[in-house]
């Protein structure tokens, strides 16, 4: 199957195809070497331009292809001996949360991630990675159990947001997100949470609260897609990429706001072009990760966690010189320097 190309991948793409042709008459015999070496270069040269230069809502765009690896494709990867556990013991399982016990590199961990699918018929099996209440309930049974036995908890986020649903609405959605936000600040193990491709609203916070965050490189997180912002804001989803600009979803964005703590490399031009190197960082995150967060003693890992997010998005009440009326000026976390007006 081909692989779904961007509108702004297609110079690469022609690209590509050119290369395709002159290996296809080589192949009969044809002198193409030069023409094809001078095409590699150019390729790569148009990669680096292309790929080095993304907007925000083309990497929305990549977070979002298909043949992006997927939470159980890092699981499979990654952890030994996993067994998924399933339902919350109050409705029936979410197949749009994958979540059970495991070992990585010898250590017992927990392992929760939201799953969709890289084809229709599988995404559709999965919700489209879109939990209903009792995936957020089954989640919390599992960290509840990770938190009795002091087991580390990963937690892989990939949702278009929490699924809004009628039925999820009368099944306490909200609540059971509300729940698991606040539950998970009193659990005494490392929570680790990784960002592999989008991270929407409150979708993604049910399961996102963590003593460290980190994101792919282009991944996004935002508490609303661009589409839904431009929808609600211009009344048009073509608005997208403007919206994109201005929501600060990107990995460096919301690193230098000090909403998430690291991001991890992708291959150049996304996780799907080649899973293996993309995989492989994510292990070498999560070794660096773990080791750092099972040194540090329970009481001050909820401490640190606690703190962790009462800092951010810190709001302080300023005298306004012009209008002598209170303003309210956004401080970003520990850094006096970036208020700005709110």
């Amino acid at each position: 199957m081909a692989m779904t190309t961007y509108e702004f991948e297609k110079p690469i793409a022609d690209l590509e195809a050119k290369i395709a042709q002159l290996h296809e008459r080589e192949a009969q015999g044809e002198d193409v070497g030069s023409e094809i070496r001078a095409l590699d270069i150019e390729l790569q040269q148009t990669r680096e331009r292309i790929y080095h230069n993304l907007t925000p809502h083309q990497r929305v765009l990549i977070a979002r292809h298909f043949d992006r690896p997927h939470s159980l494709d890092y699981i499979r990867a990654l952890f030994e001996r996993f067994v998924e556990l399933h339902g919350d013991r109050q409705f029936r399982d979410d197949p749009a949360l994958v979540c059970g016990f495991g070992f990585f590199q010898g250590r017992p961990v927990a392992i929760i991630g939201q799953q969709k699918g890289k084809d229709v018929k599988e995404n559709v099996a999965r919700n489209f990675g879109m939990m209903h209440p009792e995936g957020y309930r089954k989640a919390l049974r599992v960290m509840k159990l990770a938190d009795k036995f002091r087991r580390p908890i990963v937690i892989f986020v990939d949702t278009p947001g929490a699924y809004p649903g009628i039925g999820a609405e009368e099944r306490g959605q909200a609540d059971a997100i509300a729940h698991n936000i606040m539950e998970m600040f009193t659990l005494a193990v490392p929570i680790l949470v990784m960002i592999l491709g989008e991270g929407a609203s409150g979708g993604a916070l049910g399961i996102g609260v963590g003593d460290r965050v980190v994101m792919l490189e282009n991944a996004w997180y935002s508490v609303i897609s661009p589409e839904g912002c431009a929808s609600i804001l211009w009344r048009d989803a073509k608005m997208a990429p403007v919206a994109a600009e201005n929501l600060k979803l990107t990995a460096p964005d919301l690193l230098e706001l000090g909403v998430i703590d690291g991001v991890i490399p992708e291959p150049l031009g996304g996780a799907h072009r080649d899973p293996r190197v993309a995989i492989e960082n994510v292990r070498l995150a999560l070794e660096q990760l773990l080791e750092e967060l099972t040194a540090i003693d329970p009481d001050a890992l909820r401490q640190q966690r606690y703190a962790k997010y009462r800092a951010m998005g810190k709001v302080i009440e300023a005298a306004n010189p012009a209008s002598g009326k209170a303003a309210m000026v956004a401080n970003r976390r520990n850094s006096p320097k970036s208020e700005r007006p709110g």
